[in-house]
């Protein structure tokens, strides 16, 4: 790739996601920029976003899209992700986002947006096994139900535009990670 990576990364939770980017990071030399992340720094920086994100976050509310993609602009504008690139986890959530995302991005455009794909049954097994107090079966079904229902319809919107490239999430750290670099090979060919 001539130019520095620009990547999305999409997964239900317990796909792998955080440990796919941190590889990602590793081999493509990128910025891994996640919108909670971004949201806590914008806040503590006391930025005219971070204040209007703070008390947002205070009462455990979702930042609506317009901040989100404020903020979000606000940080791929910065020379580090301009110079090294990035891979954004937790943004696009909605078609929207992923419209603002591309226009943000312009003539630069996206490199390719991940889809790790695991079903549901495995990622449900994986967060039982966490043993976090908010992975309840309760819990789990609703998350991966919000999922669904918020975020698949944005990975077809970026899929109807020839973004999205599908990797299959079972099997080891290596295999994974492996698949997701020569997916991203045959993209940028």
């Amino acid at each position: 790739m001539t130019q520095p990576a620009r990547l999305v990364i999409f997964g239900r939770q317990g796909a792998g996601k955080g440990t796919q980017c941190d590889r990602i990071v590793k081999h493509f030399g990128v910025i891994h920029l996640s919108t909670g992340d971004m949201f806590r720094a914008a806040r503590d920086a006391g930025t005219e976003l971070g204040q209007r994100v703070g008390p947002i976050m205070q009462a455990g509310g979702l930042v609506p899209d317009e901040l989100t993609i404020d903020i979000v602009r606000e940080r791929l504008a910065q020379a580090d992700v301009q110079e090294g690139g990035f891979v954004l986890d937790g943004f696009p959530r909605t078609p929207g986002q992923a419209e603002a995302l591309l226009e943000m991005l312009g003539e630069q455009s996206l490199t390719a947006v991940i889809n790790l794909d695991v079903p549901l049954d495995e990622v449900t097994a994986r967060m039982k096994g966490r043993g976090r107090a908010d992975d309840t079966e309760e819990g789990i079904a609703k998350r991966l139900a919000l999922y669904d229902q918020e975020t698949v319809p944005t990975i077809n919107w970026l899929a109807e535009r020839g973004y999205v490239v599908n990797v299959d999430g079972l099997g080891t750290e290596d295999e994974v990670f492996e698949r997701i670099r020569a997916a991203l090979a045959a993209a940028a060919e």
